[in-house]
Order: structure tokens, then C-alpha cells, then sequence
């Protein structure tokens, strides 16, 4: 046989495509709440609403970015596409195949084909493990390529990630934090995956460092038509290397559009805050911040109506009762806020003011 690799595995699986989707990931509708425990018996007394009906969809082969302020649900929405936690509502459709309804045996060989890149790549690593091992550990247990054709797999995958065959014997602490990170790259890689959730892989590096990985990352995509969901905080790396973006805030979608629509024209007023923040290289630049005011809402207890009302420089009466519906502002452009309203759904926003207001 002649020496496996990455290439070569794929090619050898090329004949199974034949049943996909445009859109290898489909997320409609997703909730995931955390029950809140009190009481001297462990009583549930409430619910953390870490994801709120958030819905979207990736094509294959493309980068979405998704954006927003710490503890707005980012993370738990990549770790719940995972199965890593149980949804509490809503679909998640990996090749149009719902990855919950899935049997243990099922999702054991499911799992190989989504892969995660973890924010730490200190803390990632086992450090009991020398680097050949931690690559290829998850490759041996799942029989991804034959035992004879380990070692030169492995060793293929440590090169196409900037890594040499020598680096296989050290442990992680020998490495530098850009070199942990291709070793956590490496390690998603080895399975021959079609999607990788990016979990603020950048975020721990220092910016020279940075622009390698993300380099690395397109170069991958490009080579082997991978799919990302990359979530971050550094909008210019998110528009870097995005097709789309997804905005969120308090467990909830505000904005998603292609990459050139949402930062050249956004439509959400909490978007408008990020992109207002972003530092341009430029000493003669004026920068028009926008300062919000006030502090996050609790998503254990989140404000009624539009959640960013409290701290919305727009806010009308009909934001404080009526939450803005989902839909699509202009073509492929999907905004929820009030102000994008049809006099239709105007009129319906303010029947349910109308009869919140008379409820109180």
C-alpha cells in the first residue's frame, strides 16, 4: 500500500458524498438553559438562559464568525452543536441528519467528522503525553487509517500544520503557545474532519502568532474544503477570515449576514457598538465611539421585551415589552430589532404592548 495521507484518505472517501446538503451545518431554533439549584434539597428555582433560539446555517466548505460580548453564549452554542451538552429545545442538522436523535453507536462514528480547537492550548494538552501520541491517540482509537500506516500518517499531519517528525517524542511544555496550537490543530486535523468548531483558538496568542494560525486555518480550509464555525472577540480576525457573521447578545442572535454586509452596513444598534470599538491604525482618524451604558443583564433573569433595550441608544416604548422578531431586514441580511418592523408587524407589536401594559 502506498503511504497514507490526508489527501489520500479523502480521495478514498470521496465515492460516500454523494447524499450532501448545501449547508453541512443547520442550527434552527436552539435553546440550552442551565437549571439554577437552591434550597437545602437542591430545588430547581430558576433557569440561565445561555442560549435563546438562536438559528443558523453554514455551507460547506465556508467560515462562519460568531461575535459578542463574554457570557453572551458563544461557546455554548459551538459546545451544544457538539453534543458535548444536551439541547434544551430546538435542531441541530449536521448533513441534514439531526445530531441528537443520533444512538450512541451512531454519534461514536459521527464524532471524527466534528472536531474542536479549544481556546488554551496549555491546558488542552495532556501533558503526560508526548506530541505523536496526543495527535494520534483519538486516530488509533477510531480506526481512522490501517496500524502500518500510522506512523507516516502522523507524521504527514504534524508537517501540513508547520510541526517536524522530531517534535513527535517531546511533551507540550517543550513548546511555545503558536506551536501548542498546530499541535491542537494537529490533533482535529489527524481525523479527517468535515467541520471544526474554532473556539477563540487565537485569543491566548500573541498577535505575530495569531496571524500564522489564522494563516494555517485558510490554508487547511483550502486545501481540504473544511467547514468552521470560529468564534472570537477580535472582530478583525473574525472578518479576516469569515464568509459569515453571526452577532449575539444575551443567548440570542441580533445579526447575521454575509461578512462584507455586516460590517459594511449594520443593521442592529448593539452591532453598531462592536464595529464602533474596532481600533483603526490611523492617528489621524477620529473614532465615533459608541458607549454602552450600563452593565449586562443576567440571562438568569433577562429583561423583558428586546434584551438590549437597557442599553440601547434607540430604544423605543413598543422594546420594552415586545421582543423583535427574527426575519430577514434586506436579502440574506436577518436582524431582530423593532425598527426594521412592516406596519403589519408593527401593528401586532403594539396589540402585544397593548395587552402586556394591561396585564401589569
Amino acid at each position: 500500500m502506498s503511504e497514507m495521507t490526508l489527501e489520500r484518505l479523502r480521495q478514498m472517501q470521496q465515492a460516500d458524498t454523494g447524499n450532501e446538503t448545501e449547508y453541512l451545518l443547520e442550527v434552527r431554533n436552539l435553546k440550552k438553559y442551565f437549571p439554577i439549584k437552591g434550597g437545602f434539597i437542591g430545588h430547581t428555582v430558576g433557569q440561565v438562559k445561555a442560549v435563546d433560539g438562536v438559528s443558523f446555517r453554514i455551507k460547506r466548505g465556508t467560515t462562519m464568525g460568531l461575535v459578542g460580548e463574554s457570557g453572551c453564549g458563544k461557546s455554548t452554542v459551538g459546545r451544544t452543536i457538539l453534543r458535548l451538552h444536551d439541547k434544551t429545545a430546538g435542531d441541530v442538522l449536521f448533513n441534514g441528519q439531526e445530531i441528537f436523535d443520533l444512538s450512541k453507536q451512531e454519534l461514536r462514528k459521527l464524532r471524527p467528522k466534528i472536531q474542536i480547537i479549544f481556546q488554551d492550548p496549555y491546558s488542552s494538552l495532556s501533558p503526560r503525553l508526548p506530541v505523536g501520541e496526543i495527535i494520534g491517540e483519538a486516530v488509533r482509537e477510531h480506526n481512522v487509517v490501517p496500524k502500518e500506516d500510522f506512523d507516516d500518517y502522523i507524521t504527514d499531519i504534524m508537517k501540513k500544520c508547520g510541526l517536524q517528525e522530531f517534535h513527535k517524542d517531546r511533551y507540550p511544555h517543550e513548546f511555545s503557545g503558536g506551536q501548542r496550537q498546530r499541535i491542537c490543530i494537529a490533533r482535529a486535523l489527524a481525523m479527517n474532519p468535515d467541520f471544526i468548531l474554532c473556539d477563540e483558538p487565537v485569543s491566548a496568542l500573541d498577535v505575530s502568532i495569531q496571524a500564522q494560525i489564522i494563516n494555517l486555518l485558510q490554508e487547511l480550509q483550502n486545501t481540504f474544503g473544511l467547514t468552521y464555525l470560529f468564534i472570537s472577540h477580535d472582530l478583525s480576525v473574525v472578518e479576516h477570515i469569515s464568509d459569515t457573521v453571526g452577532v449575539m447578545y444575551l443567548g440570542s442572535m441580533v445579526e447575521l449576514a454575509d461578512k462584507d454586509k455586516v460590517f459594511d452596513h449594520p443593521l442592529h444598534p448593539y452591532t453598531e457598538a462592536l464595529f464602533s470599538a474596532i481600533p483603526v491604525p490611523d492617528p489621524d482618524y477620529k473614532m465615533e465611539r459608541i458607549v454602552l451604558e450600563g452593565s449586562i443583564p443576567s440571562p438568569a433573569n433577562p429583561p423583558a421585551g428586546c434584551k438590549f433595550h437597557t442599553r440601547c441608544k434607540d430604544c423605543m416604548e413598543i422594546c420594552k415589552h415586545v421582543a423583535p422578531k427574527w426575519k430577514e431586514v434586506q436579502e440574506g441580511h436577518f436582524c431582530a430589532c423593532h425598527k426594521y418592523n412592516s406596519s403589519e408587524e408593527e401593528a401586532e407589536a403594539q396589540a402585544a404592548m397593548a395587552a402586556d401594559t394591561a396585564k401589569a
